[in-house]
């Protein structure tokens, strides 16, 4: 956002409390984020950090910046204390591909790396970069906001046209301005615990991954049992980043305040993951996060506005956080680009808080009905192609340059899909195994149908879902194209291998 403001011909100041290089959670990009990422980087002239939204060229131009491969999303879910079902491998997983091959594959992020390359940027583009700086006090008025505290035992104070709070959930204008949280309709309250780890393997291979739509642990892996999950995000520098996220009633029965005694008794639940672990060590201290979701009663006013991170936060299950963030950004970006003296400047930040919100809304409705449906995995994988629709047929819209039939984040507000798939949220929050069950997965298969470009509303026995070109071309019609174009999409992004092409 800084580079993008500099760009804009602003004078931009940044702020950081800490310092870099540092840990934090949210490492794990989309296919709609690294295309929100290229959109940004070629509107607004960043060619450094384009590289950085493909695994390819990251790896040709930064090797030196940790990463994650991660060719998709994968699901395994567990029963503890209970080995894994040998003889129904199927029914206990999902792979949702995310490409279809390495080269433009989506990826970890190593924050430390990855932030510190980021601020490293900022400052060659010419804007100030303060850092241990604690602002004090926030001051809003109609022209402007003035900020004050202390850095290096000085004080300061700095005046600006305009305020982008960057600093996260609860954060700086959180706090200042004394903002309520708004509460979130039917979502669990949630805890998580994390680290870094070095020495984690990989399970053995099995005949079944030679014929998986990707190698399954180069993806987000997701370990879901009733009550929580666990994630495992491995990074080409030999760290393993890993957590658990769980509801209050679960947290607290594995006493997730412990720390590493909470994360040993867990893995010990869980055989598979513990043989995974059984020589690891963690790098960083656990990090215990008492309160995870969160959403600001405001998100912008006057001459102020959040980026999504900071206006809110749900949960880092199916890596929601990151194309969030980046639709803010290209958001503001838009307000930034009208002039901070644009007559419409005040009516542009109250829309954006509206679109804000509803997102981070919608986010939190599919959540909690997937948290709610953790010990029903049929039904918690059908609830996951909702936001695997809405996410594939948005990215293809955008690189076909018809943003504007996804206009909004998981389709909420789209004419044909975002009524039912609300509906069918709802009723899952309140279902039982069975019959009504079987019932609910056949709805979402339909109503996922009109925006279907993967091949998610197909029946599916393995639960695999590859990356197709079949299945675009298919679309034609959904995605208001010709097979030219879905063909020249194709050749544009990079979908073709060399020798597949010829």
């Amino acid at each position: 956002m800084a580079m993008i403001a500099k760009r804009l011909g602003y004078s931009v100041v940044l702020l950081e409390r800490g310092k870099h290089p540092r840990v934090v959670i949210g490492e794990s990009s989309t296919p709609l984020a690294n295309l929100l990422l290229e959109d940004l980087c070629r509107r607004y002239n960043l060619p450094a950090v384009a590289p950085l939204a493909k695994w390819g060229s990251w790896q040709r131009s930064y090797q030196q910046i940790g990463c994650g491969l991660k060719r998709g999303f994968t699901f395994y879910h567990h029963h503890l204390d209970e080995p894994d079902d040998r003889n129904a491998p199927y029914e206990n997983q999902l792979l949702v591909a995310a490409s279809p091959h390495d080269e433009i594959a989506d990826t970890h992020w190593f924050r430390a790396d990855f932030d510190s390359f980021l601020v490293e940027q900022v400052q060659k583009l010419g804007a100030v970069y303060l850092d241990k700086a604690k602002v004090d006090q926030v001051a809003c008025r109609e022209t402007g906001a003035t900020l004050s505290g202390v850095r290096n035992g000085a004080t300061f104070s700095i005046d600006a046209k305009f305020l982008i709070d960057a600093t996260g959930p609860r954060g700086l204008l959180h706090n200042a301005l004394g903002l309520a949280e708004s509460p979130l309709p039917h979502y669990p309250g949630t805890q998580a615990l994390y680290s870094h780890f070095s020495g984690v393997t990989r399970p053995a291979r099995t005949s079944a991954n030679e014929t998986a739509p990707y190698p399954p642990e180069d993806a987000a892996v997701h370990h879901v049992f009733d009550g929580g999950w666990i994630w495992v995000l491995r990074f080409n520098n030999g760290i393993t980043s890993a957590g658990i996220a769980a509801t209050d009633e679960l947290a607290a029965y594995l006493r997730l305040e412990e720390g590493a005694n909470a994360w040993h008794r867990l893995l010990g639940r869980i055989p598979s993951l513990r043989d995974q672990f059984v020589s690891a060590d963690a790098i960083q201290t656990f990090r215990h996060m008492p309160r995870l979701s969160f959403i600001s009663s405001h998100v912008a006013g006057e001459r102020w506005a959040m980026l999504p991170s900071a206006a809110g936060f749900v949960d880092p299950l199916l890596s929601t956080g990151f194309p969030l963030t980046l639709l803010g950004v290209e958001r503001l970006a838009r307000i930034l680009e009208s002039g901070l003296d644009a007559p419409n400047l005040e009516s542009d930040l109250e829309d954006y808080e509206k679109r804000t919100k509803d997102e981070l809304f919608a986010t939190s409705r599919l959540i909690a009905a997937l948290y709610a449906n953790m010990n029903n995995f049929s039904l918690f994988k059908g609830l996951c192609l909702l936001y695997f629709a809405a996410a594939s047929y948005s990215e293809s819209v955008r690189r076909l340059g018809k943003a504007h039939l996804a206009s909004s984040f998981l389709l909420h507000d789209h004419p044909q899909f975002g009524s039912p798939s609300s509906e069918l949220v709802e009723r899952a929050m309140y279902i039982s195994k069975g019959a009504e069950t079987n019932r609910l997965i056949e709805d979402i298969l339909k109503a996922i149908e009109p925006i279907d470009v993967a091949g998610l509303s197909r029946p599916n026995a393995r639960s695999w879902y590859p990356v197709d070109a079949a299945d675009l071309f298919s679309s034609c019609s959904k995605l208001e194209s010709t097979a030219e174009e879905i063909e020249l999409l194709l050749q544009r992004c990079g979908f073709y291998q060399p020798q597949q092409h010829a």
